[in-house]
């Protein structure tokens, strides 16, 4: 079993799954930051190995991890890892490399390129990137805007994102349908979920008015908010405000899947008026299609889950009309096909958002040296 570290700013407890396969199949030390973070992060004692660092300055700044220098002087030779623009330690890390350990590998798996980087944040975006020995990204998006910045396309490998893969599908093989929300609404008019936090990048309000909208134009959707978030109070004030207190159920956050599961499974459509990201895999595995906004350099990478008029749906940025239209139109011609759908969704999970196809990617793209 061949030994490398892996360095990562903090230890998100969605990403329990892929770090698990990583401990299994490496001889790895592990390393995460302490920091602030209403992230909500795993249970480490399922590694081997693993520390914590301090992190010093403010992370939405400038940022230096006290870990790095030091790691030279253990026997990695290899090492994967977060980078951001924003952590100084991580220029002179791989500035450290290039000079005296050009025989040691760094890989990091970041976002990449979104496509709004300021110049100032594109320049040291590029200068970390192009001096890595392997990149992981989360998508195909952002893996051809750093080719189109002469990034070498052989060192750029799309990763994806898994969330709890193994639970999740063990839930979807058991589940049927239910009545919870005849039972909730006393009607059966199509229900939209929105599963996440209520915060403001997600443009939960649009979503709101868009209902209101629909029910004037004679469309009666139900509306179900599951999650919370600084957001609640303001949206709950909205649907009184629209009358629409009767098609709106403002579930609150839940950490049982098993409720999720049922929660998505019994919906029709999730809408993510902002960014989606991990909000569409967490309808898919359940075989929940999306909508999400088109303007992609404003998106998190999950969109490219959605394919379009087959797992979900793109509107216009920012467009009302467009977000009404979208909405109306699926129901209108994809109410009869829930079912292929609802396999389509699964499907797209199955295949390329799962711990089991991500320690492929790395096991395939990580050359340790001996």
């Amino acid at each position: 079993m061949k030994k490398f570290c892996l360095i990562y700013s903090t230890a998100p407890h969605y990403r329990k799954a892929i770090f698990r396969a990583i401990d299994n199949e490496y001889d790895c030390d592990w390393y995460f930051g302490k920091t602030k973070s209403d992230i909500k992060e795993m249970d480490l004692s399922i590694l081997k190995h693993y520390s914590y660092y301090k992190c010093y300055g403010n992370p939405s700044k400038w940022y230096w991890k006290s870990v790095l220098i030091n790691l030279f002087k253990k026997k990695y030779n290899a090492y994967f890892m977060l980078i951001e623009s924003r952590a100084l330690s991580d220029y002179i890390f791989i500035g450290l490399k290039v000079l005296f350990f050009p025989r040691k590998k760094i890989y990091v798996w970041t976002h990449g390129w979104y496509g709004k980087e300021s110049r100032l944040e594109a320049k040291m975006k590029l200068w970390q990137l192009r001096h890595v020995d392997g990149i992981f990204v989360y998508g195909n998006y952002a893996r051809q805007l750093l080719i189109n910045k002469s990034i070498p396309a052989n060192k750029l490998f799309v990763i994806h994102n898994s969330l709890h893969y193994d639970q999740q599908k063990a839930l979807r093989e058991r589940i049927s349908s239910t009545s919870i929300y005849v039972d909730h609404f006393g009607n059966n008019n199509h229900v939209i979920i929105f599963i996440g936090r209520l915060t403001k990048v997600k443009q939960l309000d649009m979503l709101v008015n868009t209902i209101a909208i629909l029910r004037a134009r004679g469309e009666q959707y139900n509306l179900v908010f599951v999650g919370d978030g600084v957001e609640r109070e303001k949206l709950k004030t909205q649907v009184r405000n629209l009358k629409l207190q009767t098609q709106v159920w403002f579930y609150g956050a839940c950490y049982d899947e098993k409720i999720n599961a049922e929660l998505i499974y019994n919906a029709d459509l999730c809408v993510a008026p902002g960014n989606v990201g991990l909000t569409a895999m967490h309808a898919m595995v359940f075989g929940c299609p999306v909508i999400t906004h088109n303007c992609f350099k404003w998106q998190m990478p999950e969109f490219e889950a959605i394919r379009q008029g087959e797992t979900g749906d793109f509107f216009e940025y920012k467009s009302e009309q467009s977000l009404m239209d979208t909405i109306s139109k699926w129901f209108k011609t994809k109410a009869d096909k829930r079912e292929i759908v609802r396999k389509a969704c699964y499907n797209e999970i199955d295949t390329r958002w799962n711990p089991y196809f991500q320690i492929k990617v790395i096991k395939q793209n990580i050359i340790i040296p001996e």
